[in-house]
């Protein structure tokens, strides 16, 4: 028997995994569930955080992104969670915590809540790693992006991320998956023939 906010948690899984039904490009239902267990795991370690109030917003932070909907004031989310009769003041928790997450929209500011800080770096260690190079590659072929520029991407913001983790479990789980990014880099430097210009080979 699910507890009541096990309950909304799992209709939460299931609205995600609905709208998100037809997106290939990284912004995904995927996604939202790795965000949601990244939480999970970073919120075990935050005791004086509300975890109903991080699963939700992990689960739904990418409900109203603006590269994927044209909605305004958190609509989508809010839409689920008023049907799904979550409190008012909890609403207005996980909006808040929702509105922290994007990079793009919150360079260089700190979350003010603890579940906004969990979210924001749940959300940035799915960027880092191996899944982050996959969804690196998949947003850019979706959006016609070369792929030169789509490894500029790894510098302009998927390199920065580790320095920029709110909490002590988020920067030691972003470590290992920053230090794979860069062997990945170098790797692929080197099978590009960059590391050596006359290693490039003859055309036959």
């Amino acid at each position: 028997m699910l507890t009541e906010g096990e309950a909304t948690v799992q209709a939460a899984i299931d609205y995600v995994s609905e709208l998100f039904v037809d997106n290939s490009g990284g912004h995904d239902a995927g996604h939202a569930l790795r965000v949601w267990q990244n939480a999970m795991l970073i919120a075990q370690t935050e005791p004086s955080c509300d975890a109903l109030v991080v699963a939700l917003a992990a689960l739904l932070h990418d409900a109203d992104d603006y590269k994927l909907f044209h909605t305004e004031g958190n609509a989508n989310a809010r839409a689920f969670l008023e049907q799904s009769l979550v409190d008012t003041d909890r609403i207005e928790q996980i909006c808040e915590a929702i509105n922290t997450v994007s990079f793009t929209q919150n360079r260089g500011q700190k979350p003010e809540t603890i579940e906004g800080m969990i979210v924001q770096d749940a959300d940035r260690l799915d960027a880092l790693g191996a899944i982050g190079i996959a969804r690196t590659f998949a947003y850019g072929g979706e959006h016609g992006r070369s792929l030169e520029d789509s490894v500029q991407h790894f510098f302009d913001k998927l390199l920065l991320l580790k320095d920029e983790m709110n909490t002590q479990s988020g920067r030691e789980l972003a470590e290992s998956r920053h230090d794979f990014l860069c062997q990945f880099l170098q790797h692929l430097k080197e099978e590009m023939f960059e590391e050596n210009s006359s290693a490039q080979p003859l055309v036959q």
